[in-house]
């Protein structure tokens, strides 16, 4: 009743509800024929509650009417071309399609259209995990046809109906990514000077079609492929924007940093050394200008974003346990942490700040720090000023991104530590069983009365800073000298060999994904900078790619516009076949594309081989079969049957080839 109302109500909703529901029963492959005993039994069920002649009615006209809209909606959206997804065949597909007209090729493999409503044949056969459909409906796609007239390329047809097509495919169907990419490239088969032509169409993950930058590489770097992001296409869109866009914003955002780092160094270290005396007039002055820019500009720039960034995420509960302490999330970022340890630290650090206590000191020196009431508190606020030279110095680690080689360099460093924290440890296990062993054995050695004076004194030896006259002392005591050596030979031989060891084999086998891994850290980095750019140098950068420009293919060939035009060495990718499919005879958009020897008769020639093959085993192993069969029965009829038998398979084997 509530359908039948609201039907009444709003049909045109309704209708469009239905429609809808019909496509998805289309990519369900739902058979028409259900529908009828579908409603029937509804009805029944429903006989069974009431025994109210009008509702039965209602229902039954209600449900009627449903099913009846839903099988027309299959009936049209069932297209050679959903079929054949629904079979998840590449050669059922190809078969579909090539009965397309040429003009509307792409316009099939997209939009599936029935009433208001429409379905895509490349998102569904994704979302249904028909992996090889949507394999052969991208490769059909983006594959370039031509006529002698124009070039068919269905790129900019694919972007237009799914923009977030990469999205699609990285959330679920990643390994179709790196084919939709291979896709957008375009090699020449010929070269000049040892240089090949090569055709980036890479307009759509460049720009939206509103003109900003696309989230293509903000949706490749969120499923931390090292592998995918080294990807030729996606290194030109990457180091493009990297190198004429992003750069400049970076090292603007780095050069506040870097000169706040300036300062504090001529600050903290260079005026507090430069004399070994007192410092003189002028001296103090510049000391106390410098720490005023650091407290007045650095620091409070430093505190408000991280009170900002806090509370936000306080309000938002985004948080993680520590312990018993909720922190931010952000801070999980080893540059958020850092960031708000320098913030803590110059925090404490003008807390202590000794001009500001001397100053009530007179001493007829201005700025003065060194007065000696204060002289307890010069410890503790070197201590901060060192930790927060120490953090100015790390967060210059992003600066690393610049030189992918050398981002490679400092993540295989940061992957080397487990292992080499595998190897303290054990050299800190060995080092305190010998010291406690040491300290029980019966000896008058004065380094090793006690196990902290032992564990140092066996450290010094690893360290290698142990004297000579020490050693021989070891001589008047047989069992302790013994011992040291064996702890030598377990240390600096075994330990710090398999530290080598241990090193080698896993830098071998990491640093062929750190390129990578530098490459997805400058992907992110750029992803994370452009929204700060400004639009017009965004706008000048996008008019000097010239994407609107149709491009070469060879000289005096010109082909489809959306692409970048490199040049590359002819012997990193060799080609030799022409990556075009061109035909001659008519060009008319409404004719098919005829079939060529690579999508219609070598695949069903083999298949046919294939067929014969087959079919002359099975009459080989029939024939066997019935002679042993006759041998054994010593009869006739036996015999004969079973080459009857062999007769009607082979027949049939035969049938089923046709």
């Amino acid at each position: 009743m509530n359908m039948t109302l609201e039907l009444y109500q709003n049909p045109v909703k309704m209708v469009d509800d239905i429609s809808a529901l019909g496509l998805r029963h289309v990519g369900y492959a739902i058979p028409t024929v259900m529908f009828g005993p579908f409603v029937t039994a509804c009805v029944e069920v429903l006989q069974t509650r009431t025994t109210d002649e009008t509702t039965i009615e209602s229902f039954r006209w209600s449900l009627g009417l449903v099913s009846k809209m839903l099988v027309r909606t299959i009936t049209e959206g069932s297209t050679i071309v959903m079929k054949a997804i629904n079979a998840n065949s590449q050669k059922l597909l190809k078969k579909a399609i090539s009965c397309a007209p040429r003009g509307e090729r792409a316009a099939w493999l997209l939009t599936v259209q029935v009433g208001t409503q429409s379905i895509s044949p490349l998102a569904w056969s994704v979302e249904a995990g028909n992996v090889e459909a949507a394999m052969a409906i991208i490769r059909d796609l983006l594959t370039f046809r031509a006529d002698r007239e124009r070039y068919y390329f269905g790129v900019d047809e694919m972007f237009k109906r799914h923009p977030d097509i990469i999205k699609i495919l990285c959330d679920q169907a990643p390994d179709l990514v790196p084919k939709l990419l291979e896709g957008l490239i375009w090699r020449s088969r010929t070269t000049e000077n040892g240089m090949r032509r090569v055709n980036y169409y890479v307009k759509h993950l460049l720009i939206d079609e509103e003109g900003n930058f696309s989230k293509t590489l903000l949706w490749i770097t969120a499923i931390k492929d090292p592998k995918l992001v080294c990807h030729p296409v996606v290194v030109l869109v990457a180091d493009i924007v990297w190198r004429n866009v992003a750069c400049r914003s970076f090292m603007y955002g780095k050069s506040w940093h870097f000169i706040t780092l300036v300062i504090f160094l001529f600050s903290q270290s260079i005026l507090e050394h430069m004399h070994s005396g007192e410092a003189y007039e002028h001296e103090r002055y510049m000391m106390f200008v410098a720490r005023t820019f650091i407290y007045v500009l650095s620091m409070p720039q430093l505190l408000f974003s991280h009170t900002r960034d806090s509370i936000a995420a306080y309000r938002k509960k985004d948080t993680i346990k520590l312990g018993c302490v909720a922190i931010p999330r952000y801070l999980r970022q080893w540059q958020s942490a850092a960031n708000f340890g320098l913030t803590l630290c110059l925090i404490l650090m003008v807390v202590n700040e000794p001009i500001l206590y001397c100053y009530k000191y007179n001493h007829g020196k201005t700025f003065d720090e060194m007065c000696p009431e204060r002289d307890s508190m010069r410890l503790t606020y070197t201590i901060f000023s060192m930790f927060a030279m120490f953090l100015y110095y790390v967060l210059l680690i992003d600066l690393t991104i610049m030189s992918t080689r050398i981002s490679a360099f400092v993540l295989v460093c940061v992957r080397m530590l487990s292992e080499v924290a595998l190897a303290l440890g054990a050299l800190a296990v060995s080092v305190l069983t010998f010291a406690s062993a040491a300290s029980v054995l019966k000896q008058q050695n004065p380094d090793f009365a006690g196990i902290h004076k032992g564990a140092f004194a066996l450290f010094r030896m690893i360290m290698r800073a142990y004297d000579a006259r020490r050693y021989e002392t070891l001589e008047d005591e047989p069992t302790l000298l013994v011992m040291v050596f064996v702890f030598l030979v377990v240390t600096v031989i075994f330990f710090l060999s398999m530290l080598i060891a241990q090193l080698s084999c896993a830098y071998q086998s990491v640093y062929e994904d750190m390129v990578g891994y530098a490459r997805l850290e400058r992907a992110e980095k750029t992803v994370e900078i452009m929204p700060s750019v400004p639009k017009k140098r965004w706008a000048r950068f996008v008019d000097s790619l010239r994407l609107n420009k149709r491009l070469e293919f060879n000289q005096g060939d010109i082909g489809v516009a959306g692409g970048i035009q490199m040049g590359e060495a002819a012997n990193i990718h060799p080609t030799t076949v022409d990556m075009i499919k061109r035909f001659g005879g008519s060009t008319s958009q409404e004719v098919q594309w005829p079939e060529d020897e690579e999508e219609g008769d070598g695949d069903d020639r083999f298949e046919r081989m294939e067929k014969l093959i087959q079919r002359a085993l099975k009459r080989v192993t029939k024939g066997a079969s019935g002679g042993k069969g006759g041998t054994s029965g010593g009869g006739t009829g036996t015999g004969t049957g079973s080459g009857s038998d062999a007769s009607a398979a082979s027949g049939a084997s035969e049938g089923d080839g046709v």
